[in-house]
């Protein structure tokens, strides 16, 4: 389990990731991304209609227990975390879109995830003692948002302050991830070794899968290949240290480390199958935007 100390410092660690997600936004983004919603429209239809299913489908198919089914579900149903819009940039996609897609995902949170989470924990036939109350739930998102909207208000009074609190919160992310890695392994190696292959599947999986699926949908509903491969990044890649939050702050009984597991390993391999994907993507936005000069250049020539 993670200790009393290790809850609260992960919750700190939370308000400072909220209060930096709310400083790289302006009132602004919300009237553009209101003006031309079809690419946070799409990217919200991924996060929560394709990864839910997707977390619920992976859990049956690989008949997981019913702590592990509930820590895979709530890990689909999250939304997507400031790590995103890191892997965004560096995979030269459209950081504006990603970092959209992140805040209002995360405010429509407050409902769909509570509103999920029940739905797909009754479809998967699980026991109130291994259900996570959607109240709890709430709850959290609730506390989560004010640091967001402080952080809004900050930008607004002081630009400048605002981007120094907007890097340290993507800064966070990061540490965030590592922190539970460096806390949380150690002390659980026995059983990350006794683990059986289907659950790390999932792990990684939920992530991978959904990156594939999400492009696969944003190309489906006309999103050009840039919007496409953020939208697969913002798609595959949740909140884990969220999940594992509303974890530690919902359920103290012996089965805490059970419905832990999958957040905590989804949270240590996102990071790296991130990096491969976004390395690919990179290189792909490369051959594209040189594609797109030689056709310049030839125009000019033949001009």
């Amino acid at each position: 389990m993670i200790t009393e100390f290790e809850t609260r410092l992960l919750g700190i660690m939370m308000m400072v990731i909220m209060l930096g997600m709310g400083a790289s936004l302006t009132w602004r983004d919300f009237l553009i991304a209101f003006r031309k919603p079809k690419g946070v429209l799409v990217g919200m239809l991924c996060q929560f209609g394709i990864m839910p299913l997707l977390g619920f489908a992976l859990a049956m198919a690989l008949d997981l227990s019913p702590g592990l089914t509930v820590g895979l579900i709530l890990m689909a149903c999250m939304p997507g975390g400031t790590t995103s819009n890191i892997f965004s940039y560096f995979s030269k996609g459209v950081l504006a879109l990603s970092i959209l897609m992140t805040t209002v995902c995360t405010l429509t949170a407050l409902v769909m995830v509570p509103l999920l989470l029940e739905f797909y924990s009754s479809l998967a036939g699980l026991s109130s003692e291994f259900k996570i109350p959607a109240s709890n739930v709430a709850q959290v998102l609730v506390v989560l948002l004010v640091p967001t909207v402080l952080g809004m208000v900050l930008r607004k009074l002081n630009p400048n302050i605002g981007a120094t609190i907007e890097l340290l919160g993507g800064f966070m992310g990061i540490v965030v991830i590592v922190f539970l890695v460096a806390t949380w392994v150690p002390r659980n190696h026995q059983l990350l070794a006794e683990t059986a292959w289907p659950v790390y599947f999932a792990a990684i999986g939920l992530g991978l899968i959904g990156m594939a699926l999400g492009y696969a949908m944003a190309r489906l509903l006309r999103q050009d290949n840039n919007r496409s491969r953020t939208i697969a990044l913002e798609t595959g890649i949740q909140n884990g240290p969220l999940a594992v939050l509303i974890v530690t702050l919902s359920i103290s009984t012996t089965i805490q480390q059970e419905v832990l597991l999958i957040p905590v390993l989804y949270s240590l391999f996102i990071v790296l199958s991130s990096s491969v994907v976004t390395i690919f993507f990179r290189r792909w936005a490369t051959r594209e935007a040189l594609a797109r000069d030689r056709m310049k250049a030839g125009a000019l020539v033949a001009g």
